[in-house]
């Protein structure tokens, strides 16, 4: 029997997940790790941390399973989209990566947007925000020159690890166009881009296809992780589309509702729907995109609760299950690093509004699972404006869906039913990915029946979905009294 691995890298942790080639999970393992903010704005993670967890995770997974490490047929890395490692010539870090929710290049895009904005959008269907690398490489070219000017590579996330895996530098095309620097229309690195980040093509990794065969696990690799030497490495991808790929979303009017470290709506379309409150990739299957919207903090908004005040997940799930549907009047909006869709807004601020002497920690833990439901919600509704196609049932993915609590809630506020997987894991989509580059699955649709199974269905109750949408017009109202005072802060 042989075995594929997939390893998931988002923004506070790293999951292992390992099957057959028959599509049975055989072992997982996940390992935490920080996300750093030395100052306002900065989200920042220490590539040694990635480098830790990896090793912990393939040897736990190695350890667990008992298979032997030479009968792992191949591996492929995912991780968040566009957050950027800057490295000198010998291929070492200069500073600790930029994570995508970094919002300090405010000026940065504010400027690109009214200089070039109309160019950036054409070439690479978003216009200039904090979260793209195009815009944190001008802040760092502005702010810390001196470490900008050693520059010689620029490494996104899984392609870091994946180096160090195998010593080849590379991307993925679905990652190429999370970082502004990439023509979707000519499918190139983008020399007027890159020139306006202060940086030239040729820092850029090669592109290739999330199904590449691009090298293999290196004998120093190997003595670091317990994997085999010469374990064939696939390029993989994004975790975002890899949660869709293990969800079964291949067809379009496909929809998934994603509870991770972000919050995204996600329709399967035949083509890219550039709109400025929109994120816009291709899938792995090929012809297809997933566009969509996006809540920037969504499950990290739960981890930075958990961290702050304490607690783990299944006691503040239980607390909060006590507690009445809107928390008795306690509203929490997720915006601890800004927000996406539909404000576009990098300066909004995370609040607790209409705190009582009579609220407990269940109704903080309830608010703030409530809080991120309506930004689903309102992302759900600017959606609903473009009248893209789509299915009136969503499969709901990310860490959050492990939740029964916040998965009836979330399809109790967005009004939709929910099909639940057993895992939809974006290290799951990496092995299955692992097995379409190898042939083990000839097509997506043969992964997909050969390794998602429907643990559940979540239908919404009307009559809550009723009383949320008169709470979701307060939630709408606090962030409109409260957006003019954050803005003063500027």
């Amino acid at each position: 029997m042989k075995y594929l691995l997939g390893i998931d890298f988002g923004g506070g942790a790293s999951k292992a997940t390992l099957i057959d080639t028959a599509g049975h999970l055989v072992a997982e393992h996940t390992a935490e790790y920080p996300t750093l903010h030395p100052s306002a704005g900065a989200c920042e993670q220490n590539p040694a941390d990635w480098l830790a967890a990896l090793c912990e995770n393939t040897s736990t997974v190695l350890r667990e399973s008992g298979i032997a490490a030479a009968d792992i047929a191949a591996l492929a890395i995912d991780s968040a989209t566009h957050t950027s490692l800057l490295c000198d010539e010998a291929m070492r870090p200069l500073r600790h990566a930029m994570h995508w929710t970094d919002s300090r290049a405010r000026r940065e895009a504010d400027l690109l947007r009214e200089a070039h904005g109309d160019e950036i959008f054409a070439k690479t269907y978003h216009k200039p925000d904090t979260i793209w690398t195009l815009p944190q490489l001008l802040w760092l070219k502005n702010n810390e020159p001196e470490t900008f000017a050693k520059c010689r590579y620029i490494f996104f996330e899984k392609d870091y690890i994946r180096y160090f895996l195998t010593d080849v530098y590379c991307t993925d095309y679905i990652e190429a166009e999370g970082s502004m620097l990439f023509d979707c229309n000519k499918m190139a690195w983008d020399e007027t881009l890159c020139s306006l980040a202060g940086i030239s093509p040729d820092m850029l990794p090669s592109i290739k296809s999330p199904t590449d065969i691009i090298g293999a696990v290196t004998e120093a690799a190997a003595a670091a992780t317990g994997l085999a030497a010469g374990t064939p490495v696939i390029c993989g991808t994004t975790d975002t589309v890899m949660e869709v790929f293990a969800s079964g979303a291949v067809q379009t009017g496909d929809v998934t509702v994603k509870l991770a470290t972000a919050g995204r709506i996600c329709v399967i379309t035949d083509r890219a729907y550039p709109d400025r409150h929109l994120v816009n990739y291709s899938h792995i299957a090929k012809g297809l995109w997933y566009p969509g919207t996006a809540t920037k903090a969504a499950a990290s908004s739960l981890r930075w609760y958990r961290d702050t005040f304490g607690g783990d997940y299944r006691a503040l799930d239980e607390g909060a299950a006590a507690v009445p549907i809107g928390a008795e009047g306690l509203f929490f909006h997720p915006y601890i690093n800004g927000e996406l869709t539909p404000y576009a807004d990098p300066l909004l601020s995370g609040s607790f509004v209409g705190v009582r002497a009579t609220h407990g920690k269940g109704h903080f833990t309830r608010a703030v699972l409530e809080g991120v439901a309506f930004s689903l919600l309102d992302s759900k509704r600017y959606l609903e404006t473009l009248h893209i196609p789509a299915n009136d049932t969503a499969t709901l993915i990310g860490g959050g869906a492990k939740s029964p609590l916040w998965r009836q809630m979330t399809a109790d506020m967005l009004g939709m039913t929910l099909r639940v997987t057993e895992s939809s894991d974006s290290s799951l989509g990496s092995a299955m990915l692992a097995g379409l580059a190898l042939g083990v699955f000839a097509t997506p649709e043969a992964a997909i029946a050969a390794c998602i199974k429907e643990m559940c269905t979540v239908t919404p109750t009307p009559q809550n979905t009723a009383t949320y949408a008169a709470l979701f017009e307060k939630y709408k109202r606090i962030h409109d009294a409260l957006a003019p005072i954050y803005h003063e802060n500027e």
